[in-house]
């Protein structure tokens, strides 16, 4: 992959915007090797992602964005810079399903997932092994009724001690805490089976065979107060039918789950998802 900057702006849309960004990046010898522009047109709001050849910027990323704050300004932007270079740091939470850990471990190790896995936090020991492995290191903290609130303070320790700057959770089945949900708004990434709002609860495999459905698929989206009401990042969908049985069901769902939160956490770590309210525009490649 080639080195590159990635400038990510939203504001609201006028005339104007894209010529004045392209100009500044020309200004300081800027090569775009990607663009992507979206605007909202039911608020009114402008998205944009850039990618730009860091080696075309002879000043560095900080002398640019030093510069582009006028532009900043004039346009009322909401807007960060990020170095490829520099892979954000990835907690992974999980419990026993294995699947998506295996996954984005994997995908890690083969260098597929442009971030750096840190550690992992399970509330059973089970995967401890698979993360051992992988020589990440395990964090067991047994969660319980009574023991939460301590149990979640610790779990914050951990992912402050290891500079996590994403925290994705692979089938952690524990429900995050209001406030932690607050502190790393737009940085906890879920997923889910798309049963959701239909057969909440236990045993969503057998609810859905019961009532017959016709598709299986998972969502993956940002964590927030409001249970699994995030904004979406990615979703997939199979077909299934009559002859399928539960255990069928759960292989399938068991595979667009994985494939579906390791593109969500890929869109992230690339910074291609830009939230809006709680709505999300995703910049795919």
């Amino acid at each position: 992959m080639s080195h590159v900057y990635r400038l990510v702006i939203s504001c609201p849309d006028q005339v104007g915007i894209v010529a004045k960004v392209a100009q500044y990046i020309a200004d300081q010898g800027g090569t775009i090797i990607e663009a992507n522009h979206h605007t909202d047109a039911s608020n009114n709001w402008f998205f944009m992602r850039h990618e730009i050849l860091a080696s075309s910027i002879s000043d560095g990323m900080e002398a640019f964005k030093e510069g582009f704050k006028k532009v900043a300004e004039a346009f009322e932007m909401q807007w960060y810079m990020s170095d490829s270079a520099k892979p954000k740091k990835i907690a992974l939470f999980a419990s026993k399903e294995s699947h998506c850990l295996a996954d984005l471990l994997h995908r890690w190790h083969e260098k597929e997932l442009p971030g750096e896995v840190v550690c992992v936090i399970a509330n059973h020991d089970d995967l401890r092994s698979m993360a051992e492995w992988y020589q990440v290191p395990f964090h067991h903290i047994p969660v319980t009724p009574e023991s939460k609130p301590q149990a979640f303070a610790e779990t914050e320790q951990i992912v402050e001690q290891y500079g996590a700057e994403v925290i994705v959770l692979a089938r952690y089945m524990q429900i995050l805490p209001p406030q932690m949900c607050k502190d790393y708004s737009g940085q906890v990434i879920n997923i889910h089976h798309s049963f959701l709002p239909s057969f909440v609860g236990a045993r969503p495999y057998h609810q859905a065979s019961e009532r017959g459905v016709k598709l299986i698929g998972a969502t993956c989206h940002y964590v927030t107060e409001v249970l699994d009401g995030g904004p979406i990042i990615e979703q997939d969908v199979i077909r299934i039918s009559h002859a399928h049985s539960i255990d069928d069901m759960k292989r399938l769902g068991r595979d667009v789950e994985k494939t579906v939160l390791s593109r969500g956490v890929r869109y992230h770590l690339e910074d291609r998802v830009l939230i809006h309210g709680n709505k999300t525009v995703v910049f795919d490649n």
